[in-house]
């Protein structure tokens, strides 16, 4: 793990950008596309925006999401909301977008489709994950009956419905393996409770208790921790 700290998160934000930019722009080169894999929340915000300002090809860009709630893309718990009014904007709007959600009635209905789609997009370029307070990253939750599914590299499936134990709204999540099919993966967390959960993943090895040990400690994809201070 290659652990990157700033004193302030718009330090952070534009270093993050320009790893991304450079990655982003390498694949374009050698391969004529692209992919990035972002997540919800509210820490992502400052660099969506400031990433939709960078001169690229993003027609030959590909984002979508590390996990989704099963909700409208209207509804303000949308990821896919937020990712379309903060990053899908500006020079960025260009950009191809894979939905996470789609019209089935449930997100178990609507796993098999969706995963479909996630296998046009190929090994990613990019994958930034964040990191909760209780160690899940994606909606690979701790405790969730669907959490050892989630995390098995042999389970040959793209995406899971998700049902949280104490969250609202049912998820579709990306799998462990289809994460770390991926050239780079960033975790991007700030504030001190984030850095007391990170040192508290290095400490141990079991990731059910906190599932983004699963990403911290694997060998298969270089991982770079972002945090801000």
């Amino acid at each position: 793990m290659d652990l990157l700290e700033f004193e302030n998160t718009s330090a952070l934000d534009a270093e993050l950008v320009s790893k991304v930019v450079d990655l982003l722009t390498m694949a374009i080169d050698q391969h004529g596309y692209a992919s990035l894999v972002v997540s919800g929340g509210r820490t992502p915000k400052g660099f969506f925006h400031l990433l939709s300002q960078e001169f690229l090809d993003w027609s030959k860009v590909t984002v979508t999401l590390a996990d989704e709630r099963w909700v409208d893309a209207d509804h303000k718990d949308s990821n896919e909301k937020l990712v379309q009014e903060n990053l899908l904007i500006n020079e960025a709007h260009g950009a191809r977008f894979v939905a996470l959600k789609n019209s089935a009635s449930s997100a178990l209905s609507g796993e098999e489709s969706i995963g479909q789609d996630l296998s046009t997009i190929g090994r990613f370029t990019v994958v930034i994950l964040g990191m909760g307070d209780d160690g899940h990253t994606a909606s690979l939750f701790p405790g969730s009956e669907t959490l050892s599914a989630g995390l098995d590299k042999e389970a040959g499936r793209h995406c899971l419905a998700v049902q949280p134990l104490d969250a609202p709204h049912e998820r579709m999540s990306m799998t462990l393996p289809r994460l770390l099919d991926s050239e780079q993966i960033i975790v991007h967390i700030s504030g001190e409770n984030k850095g007391n959960v990170l040192a508290m993943a290095d400490a141990g090895d079991d990731r059910f208790e906190l599932p983004i040990r699963a990403v911290l400690q694997q060998t298969i994809t270089p991982v770079s921790v972002y945090w801000a201070k």
